[in-house]
């Protein structure tokens, strides 16, 4: 029994519902998560761990693990898809760690999750569990029942289940998420493919309708990542995640800066995705259940903080429930709610704009916030 004497379902074994398993664990709650896939893979792809993010690593005890194998940026620089032209040079480094308190690391997500997952034990993650179903009962307690037989029950249950959500459908109804019209081409690559054309920074390259991002993902810069939007008419969005064709992406991004030309050239294959967002939910909680990071604010990447977005729910959401007894759940997950709906909203909806870093950004908002010790909505 946990030192509250109170037990919590986290549906989700992805970066936010690890975290919010971590935060949770080290408020002195007892935690169980429940993940749908059968093992943890390796995904060929990369990820910004901003600030922000990086304040909530810090108090998981993450920091020195994460330094040790992802890149430190001196930038995220925005420039011309054609001539190179700077647009914004939005400094990292030394610089914005000393200004925000915190660094701002380029990683490989499996490397992130990895991190992560080091801060659950093992013996509290339960694979190949896909929920089927959830229910109040009468002592306030919910029932769970899984896809392959298994039922539990929980105190509280936390929702951290992606964008295509089983808690958020069983709370708020089935809708499907806004396709933006946009595919997503991403891979990682080794370096060496690039025969000593060295990629030393984060650039995201801006063309007309459409655009590119490379940054190097280790601190020896041996691997390369680029994620890339652009619209690709006669995308099935049943697609969700697919092969692509490498000569279709290089042909989509002809005429860019040779920088550009050289890390499609050597990418040996690449994976694309559709990109999806939600209008801001109005609330994420019913009761004894509340939900996390993509489960109720998805949004398109072009802020690099989805996965950010849900690592510092997972804090605010521990701070809400530490301390909190059985009686007190649904008021201390409403607390939760309002302190982040705001904060998520504004994300969501200025990263839908996609003008982050196109020109000169106020970038203090996002970057300087800390969910450690960050106001929390009264009571």
């Amino acid at each position: 029994m946990s030192a509250s004497g109170l037990d919590i379902a986290v549906i989700g074994a992805g970066m936010g519902g690890l975290a919010a398993a971590a935060a949770l664990r080290q408020a002195g709650l007892e935690v169980t998560v429940y993940e749908q896939a059968r093992r943890f893979t390796r995904l060929g792809a990369g990820i910004q761990i901003g600030c922000n993010a990086m304040h909530v690593l810090r108090g998981l005890g993450l920091e020195a693990a994460l330094r040790a194998e992802t890149f430190y940026p001196r930038s995220w620089n925005n420039r011309e898809a054609r001539t190179g032209a700077v647009l914004f040079d939005m400094l990292f480094g030394a610089e914005a760690e000393a200004k925000h308190g915190a660094p701002y690391l380029l990683a490989h997500r499996g490397d992130l999750h990895a991190a992560l997952a080091s801060a659950v034990p093992p013996e509290v993650v339960r694979l190949d569990h896909r929920l089927a179903g959830l229910e109040p009962m009468a002592d306030g307690r919910i029932r769970l029942v899984f896809a392959n037989g298994v039922v539990a029950t929980a105190d509280a249950v936390i929702g951290a289940d992606g964008v295509h959500s089983v808690v958020r459908t069983a709370l708020f109804g089935d809708d499907e998420p806004r396709f933006t019209g946009r595919i997503a081409y991403r891979t990682v690559y080794p370096a060496a493919r690039l025969d000593g054309y060295e990629i030393a920074n984060c650039t995201k390259w801006w063309g007309e309708d459409r655009h590119i991002v490379i940054y190097p993902v280790k601190p020896d810069r041996s691997e390369i990542y680029f994620v890339t939007s652009q619209p690709e008419p006669g995308f099935e969005i049943e697609s969700w995640s697919a092969t692509g064709d490498v000569k279709v992406l290089r042909a989509a991004f002809e005429g860019f800066h040779s920088e550009v030309q050289r890390v499609l050239a050597a990418a040996p294959e690449v994976h694309k995705r559709p990109l999806v967002d939600r209008d801001p939910l109005d609330r994420w909680t019913e009761g004894n259940i509340a939900l996390l990071g993509d489960a109720c604010h998805p949004m398109t990447p072009y802020m690099a903080q989805g996965a950010a977005m849900a690592i510092e729910d997972a804090a605010i959401l521990s701070r809400c429930l530490a301390g909190a007894a059985r009686e007190e759940i649904a008021a201390a997950l409403r607390r939760y709610e309002r302190t982040r709906l705001d904060r998520t909203a504004r994300v969501q909806l200025t990263s839908r704009q996609n003008r982050w870093g196109r020109g000169v950004t106020d970038v203090d908002w996002v970057y300087g916030y800390n969910a450690w010790t960050a106001p929390l909505a009264a009571a």
